[in-house]
């Protein structure tokens, strides 16, 4: 399902809140002997820092059980999520700890072990954008997020494998490591472009991730493996660092188990202004003084007034994943919420015609931005190369062909607030939820089921494109509801005015179902359709 919010960052994250709720088995033995191991699958980001306090687990000992869950089930299981485990991630625990017994505090992220997505820079790692011909390419500076969750503790525990350069929303296959397979159900896809992150943070191979969004890249694979994904607004976060597909629609953004974990990353990475990235500037003075953790409220629900975009839940949907969405409304509707349908007027016309092949210049001012030690800095470079998957090359030569330069001048290609065609369809919207005095709207993530690995014709009932990319309002999508059969539905949430946010209930457990249990992923024995679990929204007020 997902989500559209309307009353601006204060309200999003209320309803965000209400709408949730391997071990570390070398601790010393007087601490065996009072309590089990810490176990690292499905631990929340609260559960690590609790651990760290009660003694539990050191960090060094908690990289190590995600370092022995990457070499128990990525490679074995063929979930292939992996592409480069940082050779550092040790070193730096070790530094944390020591950190931590000289002052006794931790840092805000302190040790939460993050899978991040190969097209954010990372210094002294590899980074590749998923793209065999950056192979070996470590940047010597780190994208402006990554920084930024540094600062906080966190540590780069992998590079996650991505679509190449982030071309499919359906796959996860790129020439630097292959396909990327869904943690739920090995025979089916994770979805993209940032599957990679998605299919390893539902198995537990670190605490939490990053991904980066241009149409449904975070998501999608959220809605396909049962995670918490969240596209910010346009300007919220910085893109700097980031390899981009289409920078007037790009940004980064967590992928979580939990909106608990996607709000406190999300807290972090929230800095304001970067002159490494102009759009930022629309984001000045608009981050709450307290940050986004203080809106994770239980009854964030009660009174809030809830519009169901019928235009895009009545797209053809899957039956289950309609029973699905109908009963995550329902559910939207016993929390306390006010629960009514609204249609967008001539949604058709205001929605079209937003997409700018803009890939070619904005990848070319990336690359060129690497330094004389990258192997490429043209795309062009890259084709001639023939360091690319099959899969991608018409994506290439069609961008090649047709790309063209940003340009406030040409409607449908300039930024999400001075383009009059990205305004328009933005102000529609808010129009729209205004009539009825909604503070948010849902409809499915996606209105089907995932594919299987290899058919390309499954690739059906992605919601994910149609609204956010181009008004610049964020969306969240959550898993919804659990099926008696292998699938499930998700949902979105999102905002539609300059740059908000939303959030999820303080102090809750969340209610996913993990994938199978470690030994079935290990055997790699698939159970039928991966569940996709979750809904979405959409806000449009101002923050």
């Amino acid at each position: 399902m997902k989500l559209f919010l309307k009353t601006g960052l204060y309200f999003g994250l209320l309803l965000w809140g209400a709408l949730l709720g391997s071990s570390c088995n070398q601790a010393p033995r007087e601490q065996q002997a009072a309590r089990p191991p810490f176990d690292v699958t499905e631990a929340s980001i609260a559960d690590v820092q609790q651990a760290l306090k009660r003694g539990d687990c050191n960090c060094e000992q908690l990289v190590q059980a995600y370092q022995a869950r990457i070499a128990a089930y990525d490679q074995p299981t063929k979930l292939n999520s992996i592409v480069v485990v940082n050779p550092a991630a040790l070193a730096t625990a070790r530094q944390l700890d020591a950190e931590y017994r000289r002052s006794g505090r931790l840092r805000p992220l302190h040790c939460i072990a993050l899978i991040v997505k190969d097209n954010y820079n990372t210094a002294g790692l590899q980074t590749t954008a998923g793209s065999r011909a950056l192979k070996g390419f470590a940047p010597t500076t780190d994208a402006t997020m990554v920084k930024a969750l540094k600062a906080a503790g966190a540590i780069v525990l992998a590079k996650s494998n991505m679509a190449e350069w982030a071309f499919s929303p359906m796959v996860t296959i790129s020439s630097i490591a292959g396909e990327t397979r869904n943690a739920y159900n090995l025979a089916y896809v994770p979805a993209g472009s940032s599957g990679g992150t998605a299919a390893a943070v539902a198995a537990s191979l670190g605490t939490a991730g990053l991904g980066t969004d241009t149409g449904n890249s975070i998501r999608g694979p959220s809605s396909h493996n049962a995670l918490v994904g969240f596209r910010p607004t346009l300007g919220l976060l910085s893109r700097a660092g980031i390899a981009p597909l289409y920078l007037r629609n790009d940004t980064g953004g967590p992928i979580a188990r939990s909106v608990a974990d996607a709000t406190r990353l999300l807290d972090v990475l929230a800095t304001g202004p970067d002159p490494a990235d102009p759009l930022t500037s629309a984001g000045a003075g608009k981050i709450p003084p307290k940050g986004y953790l203080q809106f994770l409220q239980r009854d964030g629900l009660k009174g809030a007034r809830i519009g169901v975009l019928r235009t895009l839940s009545e797209r053809h949907p899957d039956p289950q994943v309609k029973a699905l969405f109908e009963q995550a409304v329902a559910d939207l509707r016993r929390a306390g919420a006010v629960v009514v349908d609204v249609e967008i007027p001539n949604f058709d016309q205001v929605s079209k015609d937003q997409w700018c092949a803009v890939f070619k210049h904005d990848i070319n001012q990336y690359l060129a931005a690497l330094g004389p030690t990258a192997p490429v800095h043209t795309i062009d470079e890259v084709l001639a190369s023939g360091q690319y998957s099959a899969y991608i090359k018409g994506n290439l030569q069609d961008e090649l062909a047709h790309g063209t330069t940003p340009s406030a001048g040409q409607a449908g290609c300039g930024e999400a607030y001075t383009d009059p065609r990205r305004i328009a369809f933005r102000q529609a919207v808010t129009a729209a939820m205004d009539r009825q005095q909604l503070g948010a709207l849902v409809y499915p993530t996606w209105n089907n089921p995932p594919a299987k690995i290899g058919d390309w014709k499954g690739y059906l009932g992605d919601n994910s494109q149609l609204i956010a990319p181009h008004t610049g309002q964020p969306a969240c999508s959550f898993w919804a509801a659990r099926s008696t059969s292998p699938r499930s539905s998700s949902t979105r949430m999102a905002t539609n005015r300059p740059p908000t946010t939303a959030g999820h209930r303080r102090g809750s457990r969340p209610c996913r179902r993990p994938p199978a249990s470690s030994q079935q992923l290990r055997r790699a024995r698939p159970a039928g359709r991966p569940q996709l679990a979750g809904w979405s929204g959409f806000s449009p007020a101002s923050v």
